[in-house]
């Protein structure tokens, strides 16, 4: 409502903008972690991986369609009518979420301890003593942590590949991320298929090792068509990895600390604008292409030096 209001605004100033986005910031540190802990009290524990699967695609083909949808409003209807059908959207997704409610047999009770209630510091300092010491919720956390910094940030040397490597501009740009896109939808039956059948630990490994290997495989590609199916391949292990992942770290935290452990979750974040700082000074020395498949490999084996590091991860169900 406060973005529609400043759109509506006689004279719109870039401190608007500033603080906009600034308060959406500060609203998003609380938002993510308590809606992707709500996940697990809304669907029975059986459902989780396909739950949670299901939501990392919506939000990628949303993020996908989200820009272009809004350019069409904006050359239509302009800037201020553009932000009143976000705050419409807004509106109804606080609708829908007030009418949740748990569903039986959920997997709210988790695995481990309740924890008793403590200040704000004591609960921060309780919530990362769990993350690390419960070994199924740290091994999530680093293979998260480890894929945010090295291969998640390939997409921000996307633009170089698709004009200067490729040669497609900006429309190849727009195809590459339409291929990625279709990849996350495929992931959904992979989930289905394979996502309660064998270790989620295993998986989660697999699909992360997988997924930094398709990236070195798409950085040395000089053909656009094998770009596009390479990064179908990206779209898939990306979104289903990142789903097993997250699945492994609400499971495995009861309801006391799921939303402490879900901030932590999100703080990959961080991480990825830490990794996209580091593929851009690298690409800068080496050139884009050599820059993301180096990072894309120090990913994959790292992901497999926590496997062998942590051996028990991959038998996390």
């Amino acid at each position: 409502m406060r973005r529609c209001a400043t759109a509506s605004s006689v004279s719109i100033h870039p401190w608007h903008v500033y603080a906009t986005a600034f308060g959406m910031a500060i609203v998003q540190t609380f938002h993510h972690p308590a809606r992707a802990a709500m996940v697990a009290d809304a669907v029975p524990a059986s459902q989780l991986t396909n739950a949670i699967g299901l939501t990392s695609i919506m939000f990628n083909v949303a993020r996908s369609t989200g820009p272009a949808l809004a350019g069409f409003l904006i050359a239509a209807l302009g800037t201020a009518s553009c932000y009143a059908v976000q705050v419409g959207f807004y509106l109804l997704a606080i609708a829908c979420t007030l009418r949740l409610r748990p569903a039986p047999g959920t997997a709210t009770s988790g695995i481990g301890h309740a924890a008793p209630v403590a200040s704000f510091g004591q609960s921060i300092i309780e919530g990362w003593t769990f993350s690390w010491r419960n070994e199924a919720v740290r091994a999530g956390l680093l293979i998260m942590m480890g894929a945010s910094l090295f291969i998640v940030p390939f997409t921000t040397l996307l633009p170089v590949f698709a004009r200067d490597l490729l040669g497609v501009g900006a429309t190849g740009q727009g195809a590459l991320l339409t291929a990625m896109g279709l990849g996350a939808l495929c992931s959904a039956v992979l989930l289905a298929s394979f996502g309660d059948r064998l270790p989620r630990g295993l998986l989660m490994l697999a699909g992360v090792t997988a997924y930094g290997l398709s990236v070195v495989a798409f950085a040395t590609s000089a053909s656009f068509r094998l770009s596009l199916g390479l990064m179908g391949l990206v779209g898939l292990a990306h979104v289903s990895s990142h789903a097993l992942v997250q699945t492994v770290v609400q499971t495995h935290s009861p309801s006391a600390f799921r939303g402490r452990t879900m901030a932590i979750f999100h703080m990959s974040a961080v991480v990825m604008t830490l990794g996209s700082t580091l593929v851009g000074m690298l690409a800068a020395l080496v050139g884009a292409r050599w820059a993301v498949a180096a990072m894309g490999a120090t990913g994959a084996l790292l992901i497999v030096a926590i496997g062998v590091a942590l051996p028990r991860t991959r038998m996390i169900r």
